[in-house]
């Protein structure tokens, strides 16, 4: 399965030089946050593929627009051809608004999926918008990450982390890397990769 994760930029490629051909091949869209639900529903238009999504600390305007054709999945796990997808949106609270949290209300979301993750037996691809605690974040508490995400990898040791929020043209963040048995993937703009199907 070929899957294109996208986030907190809008691509110009898919958006202001727009080709149908640049989704030949891809079976799934995955939206990590931050980005105008505008540009989803457009995606969503030109594909027969699931666009998929979580929420970024500034989609507060999805509550009035939400992108039309996606799925929010938001504590939720999306199985997509066999493979389990977790997602988990939002980052870390640092001024009143939606979509923001603590670390200690992330680890009641979690707690909350337990029946999920027991059905479903784990997952595959644990989808965020912040990264995790000390792995490709920073001290700064708007760009801090959730060390809860660290504890879901270490235990369910998913195939794959994507993430958002930590912009690549920072230029202090890696685009892929690896935590345990898992790749981590920072989905700024655009990126596409493969798994196989369970």
């Amino acid at each position: 399965m070929k899957i294109m994760a996208i986030s907190d930029q809008e691509s110009k490629l898919l958006w202001d030089y727009f080709d149908k051909s640049y989704l030949e091949g891809i079976d799934l869209i995955i939206s990590c946050g931050d980005l105008k639900p505008q540009y989803l529903s457009f995606l969503a238009t030109f594909t027969t593929s699931p666009v998929i999504y979580v929420h970024g600390n500034h989609d507060d305007r999805y509550e009035q627009t939400p992108p039309d054709g996606c799925i929010c999945i938001e504590d939720k796990i999306f199985v997509h051809n066999g493979v389990r997808i977790l997602g988990l949106g939002g980052s870390m609270r640092y001024k009143p608004g939606e979509h923001q949290y603590t670390e200690r209300q992330m680890r009641r979301r979690v707690r909350k999926l337990w029946f999920k993750l027991k059905y479903h037996k784990g997952f595959d691809i644990l989808v965020t918008h912040a990264p995790a605690f000390q792995f490709n974040d920073e001290e700064y508490l708007p760009h801090r990450g959730f060390e809860v995400f660290r504890t879901l990898m270490e235990k369910y040791k998913p195939a794959y982390f994507l993430h958002g929020h930590v912009h690549l043209n920072y230029g202090r963040f890696p685009r892929v890397s690896t935590y345990d048995d898992t790749t981590v993937i920072n989905t700024f703009e655009k990126y596409i990769f493969e798994i196989e199907d369970r």
